[in-house]
């Protein structure tokens, strides 16, 4: 834009430290410096999505390494990456605090002392049945514990904004996000300002999993737009956004199962303890998911849970699609599989013979709301790899051995425990005697999965007009309401409720001969319940989505290195809008959860990440992923979904990890208890087993 400035940030460094002096004045004074912005900056210096538990810019305390400290404004951006060089900062440094089980001792250092004194930040509970007298009836017990790791997004575009005053002084920002209304909160809350005041547009660009529902740059691009009356632009290297935004939480899974010998689920007992890292973001979302999730789409009479977020000075972990549920998923799938093989039955008659039914109590005590489609699913996915005809025999002179396996899974649709779900859409048709154009308004973000495809289609869909007619002008917080959030696989179901909505109220003005005709409406979701504090009470969501998946996967004993051949995925998506965007989401999700299962290694050490670019962080490329991904979408009507539909994003993600260390075990014998499967862990588990 004309007059731009550029913005580069001053990160800490340092995953825990008091500052005890801060000297911007060479900076400053560097040629081509417009301003060099601090805490004292800052009108109201504190922000978070479900607590405001972290400051815009730290002048006191940094508690990872990814905390800012100062903002940088140059002419170019050249000049601010040399002035940043120039800012003198002394630390006195605090004690770190970076494992999750160390930090929840009552000895260890407090990250928050100002919170309380604990670490602890989520502890839910389940308590259904009576879990002794089930492991009194159980003829098998199998007792785990699973290590999960951090994930970086890893999406195409890194943060990246522009910020400015637009005709009506707004403070504006333009930059990829999740969900337009939250930022214009939270800028304007940390500004001081009106909430008219601040308006968020999202540009369909960059990709986002998760990882862009938590702030980055927003507020700090808005602060010095607002401060300066110029534009501001930011662009972080790879290496700031991997070190400045959160990650997938890393778990410790510790479980305990018991079934009969006639293959009957009895008794679940589990412990989950999760990195929160540096500030909440959104833990306590995510644990709730994966407390649901973590007893599987089966019926089990006695359940105990407990699940614990705990604050370290690692980096925040935050929304990673599945957002709790594939970690929640991997205990309970590696545990079915570990269960049936000790039971002699196959893997996926096992599954059969648990599977949830209508009117079946989760763990929560509460059936899950209609239809429960896991059986068809399961049976589809079976069906499709002819897994009653695989070949199970080896070639025992051979270094290569080929295995199967099967995982099954379920995900929430839509926001809960409470949270009354929104969405707003309006609808304006033009024409005289026959609508010529139809003009559909939507905040909802399309991060890359097809969104606002999917949306127009709905309205063509529900207008009864082709689609070429249909504009769809999306996320501007100026000009429409609030959508909610690309998060929550729920973006179908709730956008295409609200469509339909506003079609019918345009329709309706339209037959009155209103021209323009305008439709404008607000769908509402059924209502959900928070967890009971004592017992995990609960009916937590209005929807479920239901996903099986069977793998063959080769395991090369010499090396260690674990080829995915072929996955069949069967998906219930409900009605299937888009069908070609459904086979993308499930092959990017199977992409994305073989980088999981197999090859991203996240390190850290000592709060400090060790690998912070994507020639240390491996992701699959197109050699990597397996040679043959085949979907199978199922349909079972949802009958609250917009003809039927029901999200599917996140989905496909959940049952390959399980599903691949079962296909490892039964190549090899040995069992994988914690992620990534690298050639080097493969390798010396099977050193081990011989």
């Amino acid at each position: 834009m004309p007059g731009m400035l550029h913005m580069k940030i001053l990160f800490a460094e340092r995953p825990h430290a008091r500052i005890v002096r801060l000297d911007t004045s060479r900076a400053e004074a560097y040629p081509g410096v417009v301003a060099v912005l601090t805490a004292k900056d800052v009108p109201v210096n504190e922000f978070g999505l479900q607590q405001r538990d972290q400051p815009v810019l730290c002048g006191d305390v940094v508690r990872f390494v990814g905390d800012k400290i100062a903002l940088i404004v140059a002419e170019t951006e050249k000049a601010a990456t040399a002035a940043r060089d120039l800012i003198q900062v002394e630390f006195e440094d605090l004690p770190v605090v970076t494992d999750p089980i160390t930090a929840m001792k009552p000895d260890a250092p407090l990250v928050h002392p100002e919170l309380g004194d604990s670490n602890v930040c989520v502890h839910y509970k389940i308590r259904k049945g009576d879990v002794a007298a089930g492991f009194a009836q159980s003829d098998v017990i199998v007792e785990s514990e699973y290590h999960l790791p951090f994930q970086e997004h890893a999406y195409l575009q890194p943060e990246a904004g522009l910020a400015y005053l637009d005709d009506e002084g707004r403070v504006t920002v333009q930059v990829g996000g999740q969900w337009p209304h939250t930022d214009r909160e939270q800028i304007a809350h940390a500004l001081a300002l009106p909430i008219e005041q601040v308006r968020v547009i999202y540009p369909a660009i960059g990709g986002a999993f998760g990882g862009r529902e938590d702030m980055s740059v927003q507020i700090v691009l808005a602060l010095a737009a607002w401060k300066l009356r110029r534009p501001v632009k930011i662009i972080w290297s790879r290496r700031e956004s991997i070190i400045g935004h959160g990650k997938r939480h890393p778990m410790t899974l510790r479980a305990r199962w018991g079934a009969t010998r006639a293959g009957k689920l009895v008794a679940a007992e589990m412990e989950i303890i999760a990195d929160a890292g540096a500030y909440l973001f959104t833990t306590n979302k995510v644990l709730g998911n994966a407390t649901i999730v973590c007893t599987g789409p089966y019926f089990i009479p006695h359940v105990k849970v407990d699940t614990y977020g705990v604050y370290t000075n690692n980096i925040p972990t935050c929304a990673f699609r599945g957002f709790g549920a594939p970690q929640g998923n991997f205990l309970a799938e590696m545990q079915m599989n570990k269960l049936a093989d000790a039971l002699g039955i196959d893997p996926v008659e096992f599954r059969m013979r648990n599977a949830l039914r209508e009117g079946d109590t989760l763990g929560v005590g509460t059936p899950p709301p209609p239809p429960v489609s896991i059986a068809q699913v399961i049976q589809a996915a079976a069906e499709r790899f002819k897994w009653d005809e695989r070949q199970t025999a080896q070639d025992e002179s051979s270094l290569i051995r080929r295995g199967f396996g099967f995982a099954a899974g379920f995900k929430n649709v839509g926001f809960s425990f409470g949270y009354q779900e929104n969405c707003w859409a309006r609808i304006e048709l033009y024409g005289d005697d026959r609508v010529v154009r139809a003009v559909v308004h939507h905040a909802g973000a399309d991060v890359g999965q097809g969104a606002h495809t999917v949306m127009a289609q709905m309205a063509a869909e529900a207008l009864g007009i082709p689609l070429a007619k249909v504009t769809l002008i999306a996320s501007d917080t100026a000009t429409m309401g609030n959508s909610g959030s690309t998060s929550a696989s729920r973006m179908t179901f709730m956008a295409g409720n609200a469509i339909r909505g506003a079609a019918q109220l345009a329709l309706e003005k339209w037959r009155a001969e209103e021209r323009p005709a305008i439709g404008e409406y607000t769908y509402l979701a059924p209502p959900t319940t928070p967890f009971d504090p004592e017992t995990g009470y609960a009916m937590p969501n209005f929807a479920y989505s239901y996903a099986a998946q069977a793998v063959e996967a080769e395991v090369d004993t010499e090396t260690g290195f674990v080829r995915l051949r072929r996955v069949v995925s069967a998906d219930d998506v409900g009605k299937a809008i888009n069908p070609q965007a459904i086979e993308g989401q499930i092959e990017g999700a199977v992409a994305q959860a073989q980088g999981y299962a197999l090859q991203e290694n996240f390190q850290m050490k000592d709060g400090r990440v060790l690998t912070d670019q994507l020639s240390t962080y491996l992701i699959p490329t197109v050699l990597d992923v397996p040679d043959a991904v085949e979907s199978v979408i199922v349909e079972v009507p949802d009958p609250r979904g917009p003809w039927g539909a029901r999200g599917l994003g996140e989905l496909p993600f959940l049952p390959l990890a399980p599903a691949i260390l079962a296909a490892i075990h039964d190549a090899t014998g040995v069992w994988l208890d914690d992620l990534p499967a690298t050639p080097e862990k493969v390798f010396k588990a099977l050193g081990r087993s011989r």
